[in-house]
């Protein structure tokens, strides 16, 4: 008994001297008359010297014991050691004391594989990890199958090295945005990027990582798309990275990559973009772009197209080599910084045959091939606070591809004074025509010329351009006649002023006309007035109570007028010209034609105006409706129109117009058109061209048009009662399946939207032809969403008359969640071309390795 006390009290003194170093908080529970147990307490505080440890090493765990002999401390279950700002909880921890080393490692399985990993929690962010070494002095640390998570993505790393609080160096790590993956909702990422060898970099403000060569894995399936290095940015502003292209096959330029590029931030308002596009057969085309903004200020963008398009092989007939190029500019000024200065503009210049030999695959799918001409203009608006005038100046430029010429306005000043009252009662309220006389008037100065490509900003152009000042008063005022009768009164005063008159003569040599174009300051004033009478008419019929149709209402507004113009052709007036013609017939021109101010009114003009305007709607009983009546348009709108000219020596009646627009069964919207021609037109035989006559009342159709459009939908055909659906499909699925519903046989649910818009168009012509033309096709648009993932959408036009397909486009997308597959298709038409696209949706790896392009244009840009 004595040995044995006095082996107790030698292992109670070794434990007070040590515990005097290394757990303070327990020495004060401790007593020399108290026999202590070194194998299980639960909870622990061990404190070092201030030259070992700058802070208190926390301990605590279900089971805790201390080998003192060899200086360890070993933590068995709900494991967690805090020192400093970090925190590590694992289900196994040993610390050795004499070397300052942690080490945890997770819960294990049967099988010896870890199930629940360890964590380590340092600044806010949590680390997971199989098993951790950490350095307790000098703060470094070595992880195995470490998972990181990094803004909106987590990084896998067999092996992790912490250096220091800021860098990591990681082996074979994996980097996903998918989501899924990050809640461990799924326990293999449907895509990740791999890399070799990873440095993570942390900042305060933002983090960022630095890898090898990186290659993109799909399902575990490794992917051609394979990068020499990349710099993942983890923050929220704007960081540079490489834009990744789509590739596909176009018939008559080969196989390409489409888009490739590099996107580069300039400091905080600009941003640059570099694309490029590259075919096998040796076409090529370059794209910089560089965007800006200031917040309420301004927003816009430089952008540029270039490129050299090859078709068919060189040495054969049908090879072609072609220079195409566009620039552009938009800017856009914001409402709020100045509401009295504003300016804009929409620059777009390309060569004359850009669209049709461009490689920039992106105009072929928006069906930019098809436009006829291109419109650019730059703008300034002036406005004043205590002036009624608003000054507004513009420069356009205008292309014309079929004709090559452009039309070039540079620039056109306008000054507008605000309507005003002529006569403005000092009561406010006016009354009778006097009262309600208006005054708008305003000066337009204009400089323009017609030019080509060859002669832009060089002297033939300038000898050709012309200035031109117009003024132009409209007086109008309106009463109302015997309560239900509107009259009103109008004239029109032109005065204008031109650089460039007109002299024209026929050349019996080349048997052609020749204008010319004089240098020589001419101008002309001009008047017209106007006075109408309009009225509204109502007819209704009314049917019986037990009859479907409950009444049909006819509303009619007639209206009847009367307009005089001088005849500015008089020789008095100097405006009109005369020239002998192939036939040796004297014919008459205005010396202001093809000018820039137009021309006064030649002939006299005593003209009385008739026109109907007609809206028929129908009421009739339906059930659906909670009044059980419903309102049905028969014809929005049924109009006519004509004129009789009382001055006129010939054909007094001008054509007979007839429009009408309605909607049918809700949804088909028809619009028509018709001219008819009240004189009688006949042909010589072997003509085409017809010869109009005096004699009035044998109409022919002049002209005929009809367009048909009927949008349908899945909501139109929808009949099942949700809420029964609801009841049936109640099971939400779970991981990759939460987007649908299932029964209890396991049968899923889910909601197939789609869309069809039907539209047709014929248009018929004769202007004096025997046979005329005739315009007719028939097109289809719209998309069906097959799952809640699948998404196709397509356009199909057929050319009735040619009997060919006009235009097709098909296409595919797919949500893999965290990225998307894109798959275009044009089968017919100039261009035969698909184009294929992966691009990831994360914010992060929009930026490094696009998806879409992020700038200040787009509405998720970060400023």
């Amino acid at each position: 008994m004595g040995k044995t006390g006095f082996k107790n009290i030698l292992h109670i003194l070794i434990i007070l001297i040590f515990n005097s170093f290394l757990a303070h908080s327990n020495a004060q529970n401790l007593s020399e008359n108290k026999i202590v147990n070194d194998t299980i307490r639960k909870s622990d505080t061990v404190v070092l010297k201030k030259e070992q440890l700058e802070a208190v090493v926390q301990t605590k765990a279900d089971n805790i014991r201390n080998d003192i002999p060899k200086k360890m401390t070993y933590l068995n279950k709900k494991a967690q050691v805090k020192y400093q700002d970090m925190q590590i909880d694992a289900d196994y921890i040993s610390i050795d004391w004499d070397k300052s080393l942690i080490f945890a490692r997770g819960e294990l399985d049967s099988l010896g594989k870890i199930k629940n990993p360890a964590l380590a929690t340092q600044g806010g962010k949590t680390y997971e990890y199989d098993e951790f070494t950490y350095n307790i002095k000098t703060r470094q640390a070595i992880a195995f199958n470490a998972r990181t998570e990094e803004s909106e993505g987590v990084i896998v790393a067999e092996k992790t090295k912490k250096y220091n609080d800021s860098v990591f160096f990681m082996r074979r790590g994996k980097y996903t945005t998918d989501e899924y993956f990050i809640k461990k909702k799924d326990t293999i990422a449907d895509y990740y990027l791999l890399a070799p060898n990873i440095k993570l970099i942390k900042g305060k403000d933002k983090s960022q990582v630095i890898t090898g060569p990186i290659q993109m894995y799909i399902e575990q399936v490794p992917t051609p798309l394979i990068m020499p290095f990349a710099i993942l940015p983890f923050s929220d502003k704007r960081s540079a990275g490489i834009l990744i292209p789509s590739f596909g096959e176009r018939e008559d330029v080969g196989f390409f990559l489409n888009a490739l590029g590099y996107y580069q931030p300039i400091g905080e308002h600009f941003d640059l973009k570099i694309l490029t596009d590259i075919y096998t057969k040796g076409s090529w085309n370059l794209r910089p772009e560089v965007n800006y903004k200031k917040n309420y200020k301004y927003t816009g963008n430089f952008s540029a197209d270039i490129g050299t398009t090859i078709r068919g092989i060189k040495g054969l007939s049908d090879y072609s080599k072609t220079g195409t190029y566009r620039i552009a500019w938009r800017h856009q000024q914001d409402s709020k910084a100045n509401p009295f200065l504003t300016f804009s503009a929409s620059v777009d210049v390309v060569s004359n045959k850009f669209y049709n030999n461009t490689v920039n695959n992106n105009y072929a799918f928006n069906q930019n091939n098809l436009n006829a001409q291109q419109n650019s203009s730059v703008s300034v608006v002036k406005r004043f606070l205590t002036l009624p005038i608003t000054i507004t100046g513009t420069s356009s430029y205008s292309q014309n591809f079929s004709t090559g010429l452009a039309d070039l306005k540079l620039p056109v000043l306008n000054v507008a004074i605000n309507q005003f009252y002529l006569f403005k009662p000092k009561t406010g309220i006016r009354q009778g025509l006097l009262e309600n006389i208006t005054v708008n008037t305003g000066l337009n100065l204009n400089n323009y010329v017609q030019t080509n490509e060859g002669e832009l900003f060089r002297k033939p152009m300038w000898d050709k351009m012309q200035t031109g000042v117009k003024n132009n008063i409209a007086l109008g005022t309106n009463t109302t006649i015997a309560k239900y009768f509107t009259f009103s009164l109008s004239a029109n005063i032109d005065n204008a002023l031109t650089t460039k008159t007109l002299t024209r003569n026929y050349n019996p040599l080349t048997n052609t006309v020749d204008d010319i174009l004089n240098k020589k300051i001419a101008g002309y004033s001009s008047f017209s007035t106007s006075a109408s009478l309009q009225t509204v008419l109502y007819g209704m019929l009314n049917f019986k109570k037990n009859s479907g149709i409950q009444a049909i209402r006819h509303m009619m507004t007639p209206q009847i007028g009367f307009t005089y113009s001088p005849d500015f052709s008089a020789p008095g007036f100097g405006y009109y010209k005369n020239y002998f013609n192939d036939r040796g017939e004297m014919t008459q021109y205005s010396i202001f034609d093809k000018g820039i101010v137009g021309s006064p009114n030649s002939g006299l003009v005593q003209a009385m105006s008739f026109s109907i305007n007609n809206n028929l709607e129908m009421k009739v009983k339906s059930k659906k409706d909670s009044t059980g009546i419903k309102k049905i348009k028969i014809f929005e709108s049924l109009n006519f129109n004509t004129n009789y000219n009382f001055a006129a020596p010939v054909y007094k009646w001008s054509m007979f117009t007839f429009s009408g627009q309605t909607t049918l069964f809700d949804k088909l919207n028809l619009n028509t058109g018709l001219t008819l021609e009240p004189y009688q037109i006949i042909f010589a035989p072997g003509e085409d061209i017809g010869i109009r006559t005096n004699n009035f009342g044998h109409f022919s159709i002049q002209g005929f048009n009809a367009q048909l459009s009927y949008p349908l939908s899945s909501a139109i055909f929808e009949k099942k009662d949700k809420e029964e659906i609801s009841k049936k499909y109640h099971k939400k699925g779970e991981i990759r399946n939460e987007n649908y519903y299932f029964d209890d046989d396991n049968y899923s649910q889910f909601s197939q939207p789609w869309t069809l818009n039907i539209n047709a168009q014929y248009g018929y012509t004769r202007s004096l032809t025997r046979f005329g033309n005739k315009v007719a096709s028939v097109g289809l648009d719209g998309s069906i969403k097959l799952t809640p993932f699948w998404n196709i959408t397509g356009n199909l036009y057929y050319d009735v008359i040619t009997k060919e397909i006009a235009n097709t486009q098909l296409g595919f997308s797919r949500d893999q969640r965290s990225f998307t597959i894109n798959f275009n298709w044009i089968p017919y038409g100039q261009y035969k071309v698909y184009d294929f696209f992966i691009g990831i949706k994360a914010n992060i790896l929009r930026d490094a390795v696009k998806y879409k392009d992020r700038s200040f244009t787009q509405p998720n840009a970060p400023f």
